[in-house]
């Protein structure tokens, strides 16, 4: 793997340690990286939508939309199995997830995402699954509902079993 082209556009905002070295890897990588350090709805979706692969290494995520968005895009996530991007995203069937939210938990993740990335039919497999996922608030209201339905005939066969 280590002959594959790769170019990286990092967008956000965060900890000015690894803001620093962004720009550091961008100096040193100029013709491979760049940062843009700052929030831009309109250039994410940019992004999102002429790149193979989204990196989202969160340690910490309640919902995100951010992997959401890419796969729609046909862009497969690279996430950490936290919150959220647990929910929505599915290893090896529509992203991939870190073991770790670590540098060696991301290579090791970047590596099994190139893997694929190299079998076209299996990528544009997986790029589709997320395509056809629907994050619609009916999905979601569907779920919800059928939930409560399951948790009201429980509760209603522990009373009858009184």
């Amino acid at each position: 793997l280590g002959n594959v082209l790769w170019q990286a556009v990092i967008l956000g905002t965060g900890l000015p340690r690894l803001e620093k070295a962004l720009r550091r890897l961008q100096t040193e990588f100029p013709d491979r990286v760049r940062t843009e350090l700052r929030y831009d709805a309109d250039l994410a979706r940019q992004m999102y939508a002429g790149s193979d692969m989204f990196l989202m290494p969160s340690r910490y995520e309640p919902c995100g939309l951010s992997q959401m968005i890419a796969v729609r895009y046909g862009c497969v996530p690279i996430v950490t199995a936290v919150g959220g991007l647990r929910d929505t995203i599915f290893d090896n069937d529509t992203g991939f997830f870190l073991a770790r939210p670590t540098a060696a938990g991301l290579a090791a993740a970047i590596r099994r995402a190139l893997v694929v990335f190299l079998d076209r039919p299996r990528w544009r497999a997986m790029q589709q699954a997320g395509m056809s996922q629907d994050f619609s608030w009916g999905a979601s209201a569907r779920q919800y509902f059928q939930l409560y339905q399951r948790l009201m005939l429980q509760l209603a066969s522990r009373q009858s079993a009184r």
